[in-house]
Parts: C-alpha cells; sequence; structure tokens
C-alpha cells in the first residue's frame, strides 16, 4: 500500500484481499478481479479495463462514491498492480473534488507511488469530469 493522502492510499489486489485495519473503505477498480470484501470495510466495484484510456464515466462513477466516504474514513483504492487504474482514480478524486492542478497531483502520486502510470489520456478525461460536474 501507497499512502498518497492521509486519507488516500493506493494498491494492489493483495492489499484488496487483506486490507490493513486502518482502512475502513476500499474500491476495487480493476475489471478482471472480484473479492469478497474484509468484515466491516466499506466496499464497492467499478470494474475499469486495464492500460485502456480513462473513461470519464467510469471516473465519475468512483469519483462520487469517494466523496461520500473519504472524508470519514481511510480509504483504499485498489487495482492488479496499484500503479495505474487505481492511481488514476485517485488522481481523478484529488482533481475533481479536492481542486488540485493535474500538475500537482501527478507530482504528488509520482513521489508517493514510485513506477506509477496513469492511464492515457487522464488529463483529458480528467477535465471532461470537471465540466460535467460543473454542468450537473
Amino acid at each position: 500500500m501507497h499512502l498518497i493522502t492521509d486519507k488516500l492510499l493506493v494498491g494492489t489486489i493483495d492489499d484488496a484481499r487483506n486490507p490493513s485495519p486502518v482502512i475502513g473503505t476500499l474500491l476495487l477498480v480493476a475489471e478482471e478481479f472480484t473479492i469478497e470484501p474484509a468484515a466491516g470495510i466499506d466496499y464497492h466495484r467499478i470494474p475499469i479495463k486495464e492500460f485502456a484510456e480513462a473513461d470519464p464515466a467510469r471516473l465519475i462513477q468512483a469519483i462520487e462514491w469517494l466523496e461520500q466516504r473519504v472524508p470519514k474514513s481511510r480509504t483504499l483504492v485498489c487495482c492488479r498492480a496499484g500503479m495505474g487504474r487505481s492511481v488514476s482514480v485517485v488522481m481523478a478524486y484529488l482533481c475533481c473534488v479536492e481542486g488540485m492542478a493535474y500538475a500537482d497531483v501527478l507530482k504528488l502520486v509520482m513521489a508517493r507511488r514510485p513506477g506509477a502510470m496513469p492511464l492515457p489520456n487522464l488529463q483529458a478525461a480528467i477535465e471532461r469530469v470537471r465540466l460535467l460536474r460543473r454542468a450537473a
């Protein structure tokens, strides 16, 4: 697991299967996996295809789910390796909910999660999500 902010972490499928006791909320974004969440964990799954371009519709689903939980609970976002999809969802959340600039979020994530590889077209997808959220 890698701490991105005080409340948001990214992790692997193994982290999702055996979350640390400090985790209260778990979002699995790996299309190819399902898990049986640990007892007491607030769990949700939003399937995102590995290495695919960022999908604004999936990002909105993830952001809206996280928005209701991150302020209340330490949240782990997981995919297979904890480097692409999970990182991308956390980046979208930080940009769209916390109001951080994409460049600042990218720098933060790269420092906190070595080897992070945001999904292709993520910045454009985040901008689309921002526009859709403003219009709503």
